[in-house]
């Protein structure tokens, strides 16, 4: 303790400071608090930082300043940071060898780990696209008397087992995914997630077509018959937008209009009833399905149902398996709202 009260007073603290890291129980007293004390020190000949980055949040923000960029904006040829790189980079640290700038990135709480995959949205409205959905979904959030909002989308599903992971013991045995002579036949889901209450309406069809999304949206008006407006999310897929699907609903003023095949009819179906039902589409940024909390849906049902299943012998008992999965979600669910993201744990 008194060389530490010596060393102290070197690096120039105050009597009061000392008295306070020299406590019992104090973090300086241990061999990790001395370290983080020497390493906070100001006003030191040779600092670790210099004088604008003399704390350690002031020393992280720069650093991670430039991880985060390419190391060839900085003149180098490699696509990820060297620690020789980076000390060249960050010529502003008192550090002369790797091995110190790597204790040093360790005591900012920089590491080196794995990348994931990061997918950017191409469309030049995301932000603005994205505000409104927030914008209308809080308004449901307040006056879910009078709105609902509901995140709506498609998916297929295979007769076949999906391969994933499962326990099988150690060595060359792996899981099996028993598959039947039959045909691969697959099915489609429409369904849509009330993003307020958690309940999911779905509808399992052989394809998905035009008439498919008119039937929906009857389905929908008839369950939310009290609702002044349905604000619906759907992705960029151009039925959605088939003037013979847009028909029975209220006009549709799209601040940013999606695309539509060029060799389209412009004019709807005439045997399309003109219902004028109270729907709003509200389309998601292109290529951005990950703003779609349904999505979490379809994985929880691949990894609950489809993956590894053993119905590929029986058809209908697999469409069966996913009703009774969907049929969970008929009522309120705060637990899937949960689990998609849009209610917090």
């Amino acid at each position: 303790m008194d060389s530490h009260l010596i060393m102290l007073r070197n690096m120039d603290f105050c009597v009061n400071e000392i008295q306070i890291r020299c406590m019992p129980g104090s973090r300086t007293t241990s061999k990790q608090g001395w370290r983080d004390c020497r390493f906070n020190r100001v006003g030191d000949a040779n600092p670790l930082f210099p004088p604008q980055q003399q704390n350690v949040p002031d020393a992280q923000a720069a650093i991670l300043h430039v991880v985060r960029r390419s190391p060839q904006l900085y003149g180098f040829t490699t696509t990820r940071w060297r620690l020789a790189q980076l000390r060249a980079a960050c010529s502003w640290l008192r550090v002369t060898t790797d091995s110190g700038l790597s204790q040093l990135l360790a005591r900012l709480g920089i590491s080196y780990k794995r990348g994931r995959d990061y997918v950017h949205s191409p469309d030049p409205h995301y932000p603005d696209k994205l505000a409104l959905i927030e914008e209308l979904r809080r308004r449901s959030q307040v006056e879910p008397e009078r709105f609902v909002f509901l995140y709506a989308d498609q998916m297929t599903y295979y007769r076949q087992p999906s391969l994933a992971q499962a326990y099988e013991s150690t060595g060359v045995l792996q899981p099996l995914a028993i598959r039947s002579h039959a045909k691969n036949t697959t099915f489609r889901i429409m369904a849509a997630l009330n993003a307020i209450t958690g309940q999911v309406l779905y509808r399992q069809r052989s394809h998905t077509d035009i008439s498919t999304l008119v039937d929906f949206w009857y389905a929908l008006r008839q369950h939310y018959s009290e609702a002044e407006t349905i604000y619906v999310v759907v992705d960029n897929w151009p039925v959605h937008f088939h003037p013979t699907v847009l028909a029975p609903l209220q006009a549709q003023n799209f601040p940013w209009p999606p695309y539509v095949p060029p060799h389209w009819p412009t004019e709807a179906d005439s045997k399309v009833r003109r219902d004028n039902l109270p729907i709003h589409l509200l389309c998601l940024p292109t290529y951005a399905s990950w703003l779609n909390p349904i999505e979490k849906l379809w994985r929880w049902l691949k990894q609950d149902v489809l993956h590894l299943h053993r119905l590929s012998h029986d058809w209908q008992a697999l469409k069966l398996a996913v009703a009774h999965f969907l049929d969970a979600f008929s009522g309120d669910s705060p637990s899937l709202l949960r689990y998609v993201g849009l209610l917090p744990n």
